[in-house]
């Protein structure tokens, strides 16, 4: 028997009260996502479907006090289905019951998300073949690739300058991003902080506010740093890095995750603190993955940093919309064949030191 007070609890307590904790906000998750999942359906049969499909009305109807019926049926049968543990979402948090109802709740819901989403967004995209091949449509079409093709080279040093800002705003953004991530990525890994409730709380609330961020594209990040420190490369690096962040934490943080818990439990035993646990027991074995996420970021960054100049984050993209602005296809043509070239160059060698690390 292990003795105990309020003030020490046994290890099993610890585990016990921490499974009860994430169970509760597992639930609490499932809740707001069963409540997503009804609005959104109730939101896309009524004004996808039934009002653009079926009424074919241009200027669909819009009123708050509409919005706010809808949500408040859409709280009440979300949260009704949570309580039921058979929902969709009870399923995807690992709380939902082991039951012949439940199975048929999942298939039947999950089925009918990707139907109702598949035939609104056919509806809201107006997706066309005729007008895909008419024949306007492809003579359009050609006199452009025929223009593209015939790239005009002379403004081709403008173009190669503009090519090399964007590798290296790619470059900094992945660099600078390195030290944060790695910090970040150890608070953001569930097996080293569900020793206790304050350091669940940081995990989740890092979780929670790096999700907020990956969620919005890069090329949003461009437009508000834009403003923030004025149009040119340092808001388009500053843009990328911070997505960047976000992103590359989520995957470090799952190596951590996944690491052997042997050399952990080894180095515990000796009676290392929780630093020198990390140190010696868990950077050894995610020194390679994270190697290999940050080249592959770095690769996915040389891609996203001709967009972001679009936006006005400077580089090869704010030029390529320069061009494609005034209708000048051929300068167009150049600077499209370049950055192909140089895409695929760096997939080619980043590629190469991904085999050659493993």
């Amino acid at each position: 028997m292990t003795n105990k007070t309020d003030n020490n609890q046994s290890p099993i307590d610890i585990i016990r009260q921490n499974q009860r904790l994430e169970e509760r906000v597992n639930f609490i998750k499932a809740i707001f996502l069963d409540i997503f999942f009804v609005f959104y359906s109730i939101l896309l049969l009524q004004r996808a479907i039934y009002y653009k499909f079926i009424l074919d009305l241009r200027d669909i109807p819009f009123s708050w006090e509409g919005i706010i019926i809808l949500f408040v049926i859409s709280v009440f049968i979300g949260a009704s289905w949570t309580f039921t543990k058979t929902s969709l979402s009870c399923k995807l948090f690992g709380i939902a019951k082991d039951n012949k109802v439940t199975k048929w709740s999942v298939e039947i819901s999950g089925w009918f998300l990707f139907n109702i989403t598949f035939i609104a967004g056919w509806i809201i995209t107006k997706l066309s073949i005729v007008d895909l091949f008419s024949s306007e449509g492809i003579k359009g079409a050609e006199r452009l690739f025929g223009a593209l093709f015939k790239p005009e080279f002379g403004i081709f040093d403008d173009a190669l300058f503009a090519m090399i800002e964007t590798i290296y705003i790619a470059l900094l953004a992945t660099l600078i991003s390195i030290p944060i991530t790695l910090f970040i990525s150890f608070f953001t890994a569930r097996n080293l902080m569900k020793g206790n409730k304050t350091t669940f709380i940081i995990y989740y609330v890092l979780r929670l506010i790096l999700n907020f961020v990956r969620s919005i594209e890069p090329l949003i990040w461009a437009i508000i740093f834009s403003v923030w420190v004025g149009i040119g490369p340092f808001a388009g690096m500053i843009a990328l890095l911070v997505h960047t962040i976000a992103s590359n934490a989520k995957l470090y943080s799952e190596a951590i995750e996944s690491i052997e818990q042997g050399p952990v439990e080894a180095i515990s035993a000796t009676g290392a603190n929780k630093i020198q646990v990390v140190w010696y027991a868990v950077v050894p074995q995610i020194i390679l993955p994270f190697l290999s996420f940050t080249i592959y970021r770095w690769d996915i960054n040389v891609r996203m940093a001709t967009i972001i100049g679009l936006v006005g984050g400077g580089g090869i993209g704010t030029m390529l919309m320069q061009y494609q602005g005034l209708a000048m296809w051929h300068e167009v043509g150049l600077i499209v064949l370049m950055i192909a070239i140089v895409v695929w160059v760096m997939d080619y060698i980043s590629a190469k030191i991904r085999e050659a690390i493993y």
